[in-house]
């Protein structure tokens, strides 16, 4: 149940509340959204008292079956993992509950010693030099480091894997058309990017590539890297947090700025929000890095403080000057991240890393070893790898449901020619007992088509 159950609301001060708006009724309010799209009116029997309301609404919200209540293997960028019992402990507290922004310093030193801490952890685990306050999330991180590449560059065209995120590659593609930049992205899809594939040529700004890519793949970063550095490009890197204590930071691979989502450290999948986005550049690019970055100094009396160094928002300058207008720092989901990671450290992130990727190679043989199933792509992979069945992915994906497993993404979404094709993301949530019962679960599935199909062959009968 809610919080706050009780809504005091009587039917005039809905009649003024709808007044206010200019509408008559609820429904005049809502006549724009097509009737297909909106949700059915609970049948809530009449006289019903609130206790006997209360079990009828519980009722009815316990037919959810939230990812946490099922055995979880999506992944595509937002991932279930662990969240320790301090991690929401810390960030709760009121403490934290502060004003939006810490427009004044001298009240305002926990947040922005939070902010600096946060700021020192991206760089940390990136291998960059300077790192901002964290942005909305993931991909517009990515669509702002594109635009902060031209404006570094001076040139209008931003080149982009065809293995990048797909909501990534929509959001850039957003913010680049409405800046009047081009975004070419090659039609290749081969599990990873190739350098030559890349039209990347003396009017390019940038390459974005993402490592992991959006199929689990690792990607060749030094030697993608020095193709943009050849042409005079940026390289813009997108990172999955948790990698990154186990691969090498992209900053020593040649990535100029790298940017991620900090979903995977310490926030919740949350129906997919909300998050945070963190971006990390060179020390000689911070000029042109957007929101705000925290720095440490000392005041008249030479104790450590902090103070908002870098304020590059339309908000804090002149407009004609700020590196953007849509960028700000999610201070709750970027304080979560930090506490996250300090709370494993090096050796622990790399110990989760580690543990990941051996459940995923375990659980991708486990499948592979089933008749008709394979890897789509032959290349390194994390946690998160591709793979292609017999039968209809949506087929499978909806028969896993049945029993209990979210099994993944249908690719079919992303490319036609991976219609087939099931994205599958493994985390420390996913138990040896899970992976096992994921695989029998598919072999069932599979040799039970299989064995249908004989018989109805058999019979004299088609197929299809």
């Amino acid at each position: 149940m809610p919080q706050f159950p009780y809504l005091p609301h009587t039917d005039e001060d809905r009649r003024e509340m709808l007044k206010a708006i200019g509408v008559s009724t609820f429904e005049e309010l809502i006549r724009h959204i097509p009737a297909e799209l909106r949700a059915a009116g609970m049948d809530v029997p009449s006289g019903m008292s609130e206790q006997e309301l209360r079990e009828y609404v519980t009722g009815l919200a316990a037919k959810n079956k939230p990812a946490s209540a099922q055995s979880c293997f999506l992944g595509g960028g937002f991932y279930r993992r662990f969240v320790p019992a301090v991690v929401p402990a810390l960030v709760s507290r009121s403490e934290f509950a502060t004003a939006y922004t810490p427009y004044q310093p001298e009240v305002s030193q926990g947040s922005l010693q939070a902010i600096y801490e946060f700021q020192t952890a991206v760089c940390l685990i990136t291998g960059m030099e300077v790192a901002n306050a964290s942005m909305y999330d993931g991909p517009t991180a990515c669509a702002e480091a594109a635009l902060m590449a031209s404006r570094l560059t001076g040139r209008k065209k931003i080149v982009g894997s065809a293995c990048l995120n797909p909501e990534y590659r929509m959001v850039t593609a957003t913010y680049l058309r409405a800046c009047g930049l081009d975004f070419v992205v090659p039609d290749s899809l081969e599990g990873g990017t190739d350098p030559l594939s890349l039209a990347v040529d003396g009017g390019t700004a940038a390459v974005v590539v993402q490592h992991p890519n959006y199929f689990g793949c690792l990607e060749d970063l030094p030697a993608l890297a020095g193709a943009a550095h050849e042409a005079g490009a940026l390289m813009v890197v997108v990172t999955e947090p948790v990698s990154l204590g186990l691969l090498e930071p992209p900053g020593e691979s040649g990535a100029d700025i790298v940017v991620g989502d900090a979903q995977p450290c310490g926030n919740n999948l949350s129906f997919g929000g909300p998050s945070a986005g963190y971006m990390a550049t060179r020390q000689e690019f911070v000029r042109q890095l957007p929101g705000r970055l925290a720095g440490a100094t000392v005041d008249n009396r030479g104790q450590r403080a902090f103070t908002l160094t870098l304020q590059t928002r339309e908000q804090h300058i002149r407009r004609a000057k700020a590196t953007s207008n849509i960028c700000t720092n999610q201070a709750l989901n970027a304080l979560t991240m930090l506490v996250y990671l300090s709370l494993l450290g090096p050796n622990g992130l790399r110990e989760l890393a580690e543990l990941s990727l051996r459940r995923a190679h375990y659980l991708a043989d486990r499948l592979t070893s089933i008749e008709g199933v394979r890897l789509c792509f032959r290349r390194p992979f994390f946690n998160e790898f591709a793979i292609e069945t017999p039968l209809p992915a949506a087929a499978v994906l909806e028969r896993l449901k049945d029993g209990g497993i979210l099994g993944g993404i249908d690719l079919a979404g992303f490319c036609r020619s991976l219609s087939g094709c099931i994205l599958i993301a493994v985390t420390e949530m996913n138990s040896p007992r899970e992976l096992d019962n994921y695989a029998d679960s598919l072999d069932a599935i599979v040799s039970g088509a299989a064995a249908r199909d004989k018989v109805t062959t058999a019979r004299g009968g088609s197929k299809a």
